[in-house]
């Protein structure tokens, strides 16, 4: 339940003639972001090609001295006002002061240009080079800003931070890349390992690129997505019935079925061999998006000795270090502490004071990673930690699985099967099946208990016995 105030304000009343009349001066009105903790400017920022880019500006109230820039860029609109009260999100990195800066890419919302998915090159305009020219700018016209600035953000807006490692301009002094995609046919976004996650790679292309003015909700005609998805029938259905060929995301993932020139020449990360800026990657162990690219891009800005190239690792569902106040669970699993707090209060807010405000200590761990069962944070000097070993389970025919792997030599070697049926397949989330976007149950599926298809025919399991000794 929410309690508003409601103030009555009363002025002098008189009685003439038997009327009443009631008199009141009316209030001035005060800006719409007075009560606000920034004051807010909206401006178009030029880049290289003509374009110019919508930009939202958040400077702090209240703060003397110049201030480093922290800049995100996304495509999924920015603010149209300063937020009324200190978003949870940003309250640890307001403590130290920072210039807030949120950008719509090029062709989304009022930005100008022509949208294109994750595009990093090779040639220009693209996101290496719209963020290089945004931050230039940024610098030179930005009062009291202190000649520094970060660009961090998740997902999307991760990507558009990762990315910037390719072509750093000077004054940027810290990225912090958070669920960042690199590989899209791998395992981000929308394949896992070649198999095409179709419910999600088009309720996304619909999202972004069925309107430059809004993030588009495919209208679903039932209320169960997998009954809608099955009832579709092959992918072309897509086109013929609904898209007509409208959107350049959905066609180019349809005619690439592959891991082809096309996928690999969007693998971004592989131009990556070291870095001279500070990187902050964070990884959620149950990210249901992106959970390959973050540990790719630590492992090749690792190629160079700086030691300036850091990997945080959590329980944590796509974005919900910062999307969760508390993060003291995921999905129906407690974790007895506040993992996303101590995140943005122990982790990211030092990462950034360090680097761009000069101050406090600097990082003295390369990897840190919350270790459920035990629910503590460790911090690691490497990644993988020495002590890790490679450990092969085996799924036996007789529905058991161990560390033993099998020593059967029988012909033909023993084994279990099970048909697939294209007509009946297995979900994934329990019926019915909402849209991934908006909401849903979507974000913590990775974390749900699934065996809810145990009974299957399609479906084999295999359980161990009792373990003798922990397994990290």
């Amino acid at each position: 339940m929410y309690r508003n105030h409601i103030r009555l304000a009363y002025c002098g009343a008189a009685l003439i003639s038997l009327l009443v009349v009631v008199s009141c001066s009316p209030r001035k009105p005060l800006p719409p972001d007075a009560a606000s903790p920034f004051t807010y400017k909206e401006v178009m920022i030029p880049v290289r090609d003509g374009a110019r880019l919508q930009t939202v500006i958040l400077t702090p109230r209240g703060r003397s001295g110049a201030l480093p820039i922290l800049l995100t860029r996304t495509p999924y609109g920015v603010p149209d006002k300063a937020p009324a009260t200190m978003p949870e999100d940003l309250k640890a990195l307001a403590r130290d002061g920072y210039i807030f800066v949120i950008q719509n890419v090029r062709g989304r919302f009022k930005s100008e240009g022509v949208f294109s998915m994750n595009n990093a090159g090779p040639n220009a305009p693209n996101e290496i080079t719209d963020a290089y020219d945004t931050i230039n700018w940024l610098v030179k016209n930005i009062p009291n800003n202190n000649g520094r600035a970060g660009i961090y953000g998740i997902s999307y807006s991760g990507f558009t931070s990762g990315v910037t490692l390719l072509n750093p301009p000077s004054a940027l002094k810290a990225v912090s890349e958070q669920a960042s995609p690199t590989d899209e046919w791998m395992n981000d976004d929308f394949h896992h390992n070649g198999a095409l996650r179709e419910s999600y790679a088009f309720e996304y292309s619909v999202m972004e690129e069925a309107s430059k003015t809004k993030n588009t909700h495919f209208d679903f005609d039932d209320y169960d997505t997998y009954q809608w998805y099955l009832k579709l029938g092959p992918l072309s259905n897509v086109n013929d019935k609904y898209l007509h060929g409208s959107l350049q995301s959905w066609n180019d993932i349809v005619a690439h079925p592959d891991h082809d020139a096309y996928w690999k020449a969007q693998d971004w990360v592989h131009a990556l061999h070291g870095t001279h800026v500070p990187v902050l990657n964070v990884a959620g162990y149950w990210d249901q998006e992106d959970p390959w690219g973050p540990w790719q891009i630590f492992r090749h800005a690792g190629e160079s000795s700086d030691h300036i190239d850091f990997v945080v690792a959590g329980p944590w569902y796509h974005g919900g270090w910062s999307r969760e106040p508390r993060g003291d669970k995921i999905g129906m699993i407690p974790l007895g502490q506040d993992t996303a707090r101590e995140f943005r209060e122990d982790i990211q807010a030092p990462f950034f004071r360090y680097y761009l405000h000069g101050d406090g200590p600097r990082p003295n761990w390369v990897a840190k990673s919350f270790q459920t069962g035990s629910n503590a944070w460790h911090s690691y000097a490497s990644w993988p930690p020495p002590s890790a070993k490679s450990t092969n389970l085996y799924l036996h025919a007789d529905g058991t699985l161990s560390f033993e792997a099998p020593t059967t030599q029988a012909e033909p070697a023993p084994h279990r099967e099970y048909i697939s049926d294209p007509a009946n397949p297995v979900p994934y989330r329990r019926r019915p099946i909402s849209p991934t976007y908006p909401g849903g149950d979507w974000t913590t599926w990775e974390a749900s208990d699934q065996r809810f298809v145990d009974h299957r025919p399609d479906v084999l399991t295999y359980v161990s016995a009792p373990l003798t000794q922990n397994v990290t």
